[in-house]
């Protein structure tokens, strides 16, 4: 091994040892405190406890952002926002986004984490059980959702009501704080493979899944700020996880715009009326398109330079 090559892996070492490092010892130092605050729920709602809660969270992604900025220099980020979108600490979104790694949730922290509320999801009420995380989940916020399987619904129809308004209960908590809920509607990360059993109609993305979304604007849409198209592109290819954190992505552009809502968005029943069903597909697929279009036209732009 030359000397440079040498250099450069004792660098990559460095660089992974440090990263990781860090982040181990921020979560050790954020964590306790949010567990520690949240156990006090079980007495009672306190909105004082999920400001600090929530400070505690935004602190520990701050410091991931530090680490992006200043140890990982050589990824150069390129960000749009559209000009119509008025975005700020205190709204109410819901946000949409393709998804190709695990790198996606981190891009999106920092981006938000000086711009929008803290991020959440949907994640499944089984997470509670796994240690630690589960429970921060539960804690911060996220809904959790309880989902029977399509045979222990067929057999008792009356569970997909129960899920239903389990879902509604989870999402309807968020409305006491300002909050960013972010769907990814493709339900799985993007692979070539998955792509392909699919037929995907789209060149860059699976096919949407539009029940969850639908569900999200039934419960909050009259009381969201806006309803946001994230895209995320990797130029130079989809990153792993370590990949990142090693300073090997050499660019990672960012696309936020905002999506209007028809009037007849927030007046169907998603899960009851077929036709609304239907239409509401449609509009989802058609917003596909338009994200489908928008990628190909950032890789080319790229591949060009």
């Amino acid at each position: 091994m030359s000397k440079v090559k040498s250099n450069n892996v004792f660098k990559k070492i460095a660089k992974g040892l440090s990263v990781s490092s860090t982040i181990t010892a921020s979560t050790f130092l954020h964590g306790p405190p949010v567990l520690a605050l949240g156990l006090t729920k079980l007495f009672g709602q306190s909105k004082k406890v999920d400001e600090t809660n929530i400070k505690l969270t935004n602190s520990w992604l701050g410091i991931n952002n530090w680490l992006i900025e200043n140890v990982l220099p050589e990824t150069e980020w390129d960000i749009y926002v559209d000009e119509q979108l008025d975005l700020n600490m205190d709204g109410r979104y819901l946000m949409m986004c393709n998804h190709q790694s695990w790198v996606d949730t981190t891009v999106n922290q920092y981006f938000g984490v000086s711009r929008m509320p803290l991020t959440r999801f949907f994640t499944k009420w089984e997470l509670i059980f796994i240690p630690f995380v589960g429970q921060a989940f539960k804690i911060l916020g996220f809904p959790m959702m309880k989902r029977h399987t399509k045979e222990q619904i067929a057999k008792n129809p009356e569970l997909k009501k129960r899920d239903l308004e389990e879902a509604r209960k989870s999402c309807q908590q968020l409305l006491s704080q300002p909050f960013t809920l972010l769907n990814y509607l493709e339900g799985t990360r993007f692979t070539q493979e998955k792509h392909e059993q699919q037929q995907s109609p789209f060149q860059n993305l699976l096919k949407p899944k539009a029940g969850g979304l639908a569900l999200a604007l039934n419960i909050l849409g009259d009381q969201i700020d806006a309803l946001v198209d994230m895209t995320i592109v990797y130029p130079d290819g989809v990153p792993g996880y370590g990949e990142f954190w090693l300073g090997d992505v050499p660019r990672i552009v960012v696309q936020l715009d905002k999506v209007p809502l028809p009037e007849w968005i927030l007046q169907g029943n998603y899960e009851e009326d077929d036709a609304f069903r239907a239409k509401f597909q449609q509009w989802v697929e058609q917003i596909w398109h338009e994200k489908d279009q928008r990628i190909s036209a950032i890789k080319a732009k790229y591949a060009s330079e």
